[in-house]
């Protein structure tokens, strides 16, 4: 009788639970058991992990094997414990040292000749194992992406052989080096959008204090093209941020790619996307558009073209900043700290106000009811897109070019380091309390603030979202304390048309 015991790690939500591999080898007719909640995926290892074994010239114990993956209660799927488990059956039948798995965390799958093959949720293994002062070994592909987390210790092996020979003590895998990515990313620039002060002039201030923004005007005036140039006028992820993005893509159905990182990401779901697209789920919980849009933008064309019941999931992840996704199996918890911006037309039609607009009072009215009240009141800033002036169509002449992102990012740059010396953190995400320290008013434009939100009929939330776009506007001007000029344009953000006709 012989028992061996590995390490590995399981993935719920964006946490890396550890999994302990009990390998148990008895006399008995030869079989082999896996038992600890399993999906179908894990069960199936048995047949990978036995080919892989054979074509990998090991010998495969003919007696009874039991293999226990607990804790019992904790759901795992993939085939992330193949590797794992072949090395417990190698340890318990004496082909390998039991000594050589201690401090070490494995994952992987098999394919039948002994083949690591990439898996999901690398980077959230990977700083559960770097906590736990342990190495990883892991798949050749995934070998880079688990460099990323610079504290951690992992080896990156492409067979079943190079992970035995480097526990054996014969050949050492090689240490996965760090890799120094570029911060940044290759995105639209803000000078192709010409014309259109007032949208990019909207744009810097959501870009300096991470507002929520809509636009609203008729089709072509660059609505989806201004909302795609906001990630090059973004400041750089912080190192939290890269990671913390990072881990969520690493778990989802697309997996993570290394060369996005530190890249703010850029997500705009079709209108015809499900409330399960949007927030994430399944029986096995992934996550959705708004938790793969943290620390970026999540971006909504044709608004009032989505399901209300998907827009309504909004409504929670906007003020908290994470979403939970509960099921009878499991719950877990993403992160959606993300900044949305969105784009509608004011009537079906989209040429509201024009001769060739025939829709009716009602048609308009049905058409802006699809967006709910109290959405419109978590968003910033409204704001009103004109029709391009005609003669901005034509080639720009020289010394006629718009500005550049780069120009622009200065500015946001200069205004968001404001925010961090004075609060460490972006105007968006101030609280109350903090709103009544940073964002205070003279008498005369208190005055100016209770008389907009009386005649606008705007609620206590669109007071103090008022309250923030005013910071945010002083800031970029370089004024400690907000200004009437600050305060009336952060009002002007909050006047969108009503007009039915």
């Amino acid at each position: 009788m012989s028992i061996a015991t590995v390490t590995s790690r399981a993935i719920i939500g964006i946490d890396a639970p550890v999994v302990t591999i009990e390998v148990h080898i008895s006399n008995g007719l030869p079989s082999l058991s896996i038992v600890g909640m399993l999906e179908t995926a894990v069960k199936e290892s048995k047949d990978r992990v036995r080919s892989a074994l054979l074509n990998s010239q090991f010998n495969f114990p003919q007696q009874r094997i039991t293999i226990n993956l607990a804790p019992a209660d904790l759901p795992k799927e993939g085939g992330r414990f193949d590797l794992p488990i072949a090395l417990g059956i190698l340890a318990a039948s004496n082909q390998l040292p039991i000594s050589s798995l201690a401090d070490k965390e494995f994952i992987g799958e098999l394919g039948l000749t002994g083949e690591l093959r990439a898996v999901r949720g690398v980077l959230p293994t990977t700083l559960a194992t770097s906590k736990a002062k342990r190495a990883l070994i892991l798949p050749l592909d995934n070998a880079s992406e688990a460099s990323l987390i610079e504290e951690a210790t992992s080896y990156g092996a492409g067979h079943l052989l190079d992970v035995c020979a480097h526990l054996a003590g014969q050949t050492r895998l090689e240490l996965s080096e760090t890799i120094k990515m570029v911060s940044g990313g290759n995105y639209p620039d803000l000078e192709d959008v010409r014309g259109q002060a007032h949208a990019r002039r909207a744009l810097e201030i959501a870009a300096a204090g991470s507002h929520s923004l809509l636009f609203s005007g008729p089709p072509g005036t660059g609505k989806t093209m201004l909302a795609s140039r906001l990630p090059s006028i973004l400041a750089d992820m912080t190192e939290q941020e890269a990671v913390e993005t990072a881990t969520v893509h690493s778990i989802s159905a697309q997996g993570f790619k290394v060369g996005q990182w530190r890249q703010r990401p850029f997500r705009s779901p079709h209108h015809t996307a499900s409330a399960v697209a949007m927030v994430g789920g399944g029986s096995s919980p992934r996550p959705g558009e708004i938790s793969l849009s943290h620390n970026g933008v999540l971006f909504l064309d044709e608004l009032p073209e989505f399901d209300r019941k998907v827009l309504e999931v909004l409504r929670e992840p906007i003020e908290s900043g994470k979403i939970t996704i509960s099921r009878a199996a499991n719950q877990a918890e993403f992160p959606a700290r993300f900044q949305l911006v969105t784009a509608m037309n004011p009537c079906p039609c989209g040429y509201l106000g024009e001769v060739r607009c025939h829709c009716t009072e009602d048609q308009v009215r049905r058409y802006r009811a699809k967006v709910s009240g109290p959405l419109m009141d978590r968003i910033d800033m409204l704001l009103e897109v004109p029709p391009v002036a005609k003669s901005m169509l034509r080639p720009a002449k020289k010394g006629e070019k718009e500005e550049n992102s780069a120009t622009v990012r200065q500015r946001v740059l200069m205004a968001r380091e404001r925010q961090m010396k004075r609060a460490n953190k972006a105007n968006h995400l101030l609280e109350n309390k903090e709103i009544e320290v940073h964002c205070k008013l003279s008498e005369s434009n208190y005055q100016l603030l209770e008389q907009a939100i009386s005649r606008l009929g705007l609620s206590a939330r669109a007071y103090h979202r008022i309250l923030k776009v005013a910071r945010t506007i002083a800031d970029l001007a370089g004024s400690e304390h907000i200004q009437t000029p600050h305060l009336s344009e952060a009002i002007g953000y909050r006047r969108l048309d009503t007009r039915t006709h």
